[in-house]
């Protein structure tokens, strides 16, 4: 795959509407051209502790975010006409779903690629296949994990190499 746009979403609780950090990666011919990065006031609007842990955002970080309609005004134009790729697509996938509810906006039925589920296929001798692993596995070394825009790096390196 040369094209695609490598996303992450980040959420406030284990409600899939509550985004609260996205990250974009656009790949054209297998190189990066660009990267976009946004909080995210999540609806719901409250943060479970445990999530608050994994990512180290809390509500005091997105109070002033802008609403998921306006930041996805800015990537709509990045990945129109790219298929999306996440590692773990139902979790990525799911969120966009779920807060194009939310917000009752039009979900225009993204192509999406799972690396995840690829490196499972590709690299089955792994101990096992979190980002973090498959990561270095493809040569990538995965710094910040659990912020949104690095975790969409890691990601657009894996499927750059398994895809």
């Amino acid at each position: 795959m040369n094209d695609f746009a490598a996303i992450d979403f980040e959420t406030a609780n284990y409600e899939r509407s509550s985004v609260c950090a996205v990250g974009v990666v656009i790949v054209r011919k297998k190189k990066i051209t660009d990267t976009f990065y946004s909080l995210i006031r999540p609806e719901p609007n409250y943060y479970h502790y445990r999530c608050c842990q994994i990512h180290g955002l809390c509500r005091k970080d997105t109070d002033g975010a802008p609403v998921f309609p306006f930041v996805w005004a800015q990537i709509e134009p990045l990945v129109k006409g790219l298929p999306l790729v996440a590692h773990n697509k139902p979790f990525d996938e799911g969120c966009l779903k779920a807060v194009f509810r939310t917000y009752q906006m039009d979900y225009p039925d993204y192509e999406f690629h799972d690396t995840l589920r690829a490196s499972r296929r590709k690299l089955p001798w792994l101990e096992n296949h979190q980002l973090q692993t498959v990561a270095a596995a493809c040569g990538y070394h995965l710094e910040n994990h659990h912020h949104a825009l690095a975790d969409a790096e890691a990601c657009a390196w894996i499927a750059r190499e398994i895809l």
